[in-house]
């Protein structure tokens, strides 16, 4: 806290002066405590006083018992241990299990602190992308790391190199002070470690907006009513007949595949601008479905691990290949709506796009995405303060 001020008379003896109306002279020394002047005018100082406190602030006994531990127990976190955690639950928590020293707050042992990615992870997961050329989707599997995790690594180490080679400096003495105050996750030589004690968790799945409202949907007790209707119920769609109920329980894992691999073919409800695919069951809508698949055969053949892995490889080989198709496919699509004109001797290339402007592309209101012009009438939004013009997620 800041001094206080000391108990003293403030003075001031230009008062009487400075209104009044005479045009006599008056001789003021630089610190004004006595003044001369004409004899015909009283020249007695105005003292006027305001007092300050002078007494030390009184220590409250919170205040009290906070130096007391710091002074006391509090100084074994001073200074952190490189290599662990420097959290106040250790200090009760010395005979526990690790994962108390987890816990930053001991009066909120709900909140648990999250681990980093260790430096050596990180460069392995670099090295099996760019150098390996093994797909996000399998990395993520092997380390146990969410893919979105995964894509923003490779993302950020190729920045790091790409500085290095402008001759830009790094904060490393920063990064290092992290890594040696925070749980990290560990770079394990055997590659079922990894598996067995995951990063995060990789196959959470997304809320979706069709499952925002509640609906109570009657169902008759000798109906089977599963998560492929319930999906179906929220997209307002209708039931699926009796035949295609059978086919798709009948081999579950092939039915995941069909949609997996082709999206484009899921059916569609509603028209015009409230047109949207019918909502899936969870088993298909998760990061990595293949996974499913995998631990029902696991289940169904738990002597044969070597024959359950050799098939995983391949249905992953094969969600991989379908979703290189449909890139490939879509890139030829934009490539023939596109005309390139590039004239001569010049380092230009017009680019033509032949589009279609309808009530299907605009919208009803004339504002749809789909053709030209739908922000006419629009304002926009993007020299407006508080607007977010960062990335806010990573496409993998």
């Amino acid at each position: 806290m800041p001094p206080r001020v000391q108990n003293q008379l403030v003075t001031n003896s230009l008062l009487p002066y400075l209104s009044s109306s005479s045009t006599s002279s008056c001789t003021i020394s630089k610190f004004p405590t006595q003044c001369s002047c004409l004899p015909s005018i009283p020249c007695k100082p105005k003292r006027t006083s305001r007092p300050f406190s002078s007494t030390v602030a009184p220590q409250t006994r919170l205040r009290n018992d906070m130096f007391t531990w710091l002074n006391g127990e509090g100084t074994a976190l001073k200074n952190h241990i490189p290599g662990s955690t420097n959290y106040l639950s250790k200090l009760k928590a010395k005979d526990e299990e690790y994962e108390g020293s987890l816990k930053p707050f001991p009066l909120n042992p709900n909140f648990i602190s999250e681990p980093i990615l260790s430096e050596e992870l990180r460069n392995e997961i670099y090295h099996r992308v760019v150098n390996l050329k093994k797909s996000v989707r399998a990395v993520s599997v092997d380390l146990g790391i969410d893919m979105r995790r995964v894509g923003a690594v490779v993302r950020l180490v190729e920045l790091e190199k790409r500085q290095k080679q402008q001759g830009k400096s790094l904060a490393l003495p920063y990064a290092r002070a992290i890594h040696e105050m925070v749980p990290t996750t560990p770079l394990y030589e055997n590659a079922r470690h990894n598996r067995a004690m995951p990063h995060e968790s990789i196959n959470d799945l997304p809320v979706h907006r069709l499952t925002d409202p509640q609906i109570f949907y009657p169902v008759s007790e000798s109906r089977q009513f599963n998560r492929v209707d319930a999906g179906r119920v929220f997209s307002a769609a209708p039931a699926l007949e009796h035949k295609q109920v059978t086919k798709d329980a009948a081999d579950p894992s092939e039915t995941i595949s069909r949609i997996t691999q082709n999206p484009s073919l899921i059916e569609k409800v509603g028209k015009a601008d409230s047109e949207q695919q019918v909502l899936q069951p969870a088993d298909a809508r998760i990061p990595h479905p293949h996974l499913v698949a995998h631990e029902r055969q696991r289940a169904a053949n738990p002597n044969e691990n070597r024959e359950n892995w050799k098939a995983y490889e391949e249905r992953l080989q094969k969600e991989e290949a379908a979703e290189q198709e449909r890139k490939r496919v879509a890139k030829e699509r934009r490539e023939q709506q596109l005309t390139r004109i590039q004239p001569e001797s010049s380092r230009f290339e017009f680019r033509f796009k032949d589009v279609v402007v309808s009530k299907k592309t605009t919208g009803f209101d004339g504002r749809g995405s789909k053709a030209p012009g739908h922000r006419y009438g629009v304002p926009s939004y993007e020299r407006k303060k508080g607007q977010v013009k960062i990335p806010t997620r990573v496409e993998v």
